[in-house]
């Protein structure tokens, strides 16, 4: 069994639409789907606010590698282009954790760092996440729930949870 979490965010053109396209592009993996929150940009560089949201996904026949290539496709099905980093983008898939059958899966490797090093510091991952996975672990960092309340007190501000689904 593989078992990967990720993150999904959308800003530019009908982010619902980006994001539910994101959704079923892994519907016949999909183990669950969080609320969507619309969140403030970050990063340094202007643009609208985000959807985002987390998927839990698992493929007895996926790797990790293999996760990040079904999220490549489906951004670039939405049209993704990558010029500025961190910049405005149709749709966004990072693979955040992988568990495989001898647990969870780490790699250093540039183009798919595992545990992805952001989600420590992401309020718009984790409080998707615990929608889901209420006693999800982040490997290496703990409880989720104690990863995001580390984070203070406004770590969530600025997030709006969003009335159904994408």
């Amino acid at each position: 069994m593989t078992r990967a979490v990720l993150s999904l965010g959308s800003n530019l053109g009908d982010r619902s639409a980006h994001l539910r396209s994101a959704r079923d592009g892994f519907a016949a993996v999909l183990v669950a789907a969080s609320p969507v929150y619309e969140t403030a940009p970050w990063g340094g560089v202007e643009q609208p606010d985000f959807l985002n949201m987390v998927l839990v996904v698992d493929d007895p026949a996926a790797d990790a590698w293999e996760w990040l290539r079904r999220g490549q496709a489906l951004e670039d099905a939405a049209g993704r282009v990558r010029e500025v980093r961190w910049g405005p983008r149709t749709l966004d898939v990072d693979v955040v954790t992988v568990t495989g059958p001898d647990g969870p899966v780490r790699s250093d490797h540039p183009d798919l760092l595992l545990p992805h090093p952001g989600t420590p510091g992401r309020a718009t991952v984790l409080r998707p996440w615990l929608d889901v996975e209420p006693d999800a672990v982040l490997p290496g960092h703990g409880a989720v729930a104690d990863v995001l309340a580390a984070l203070g007190p406004d770590a969530e501000q600025g997030m709006r949870r969003m009335a159904g689904a994408p």
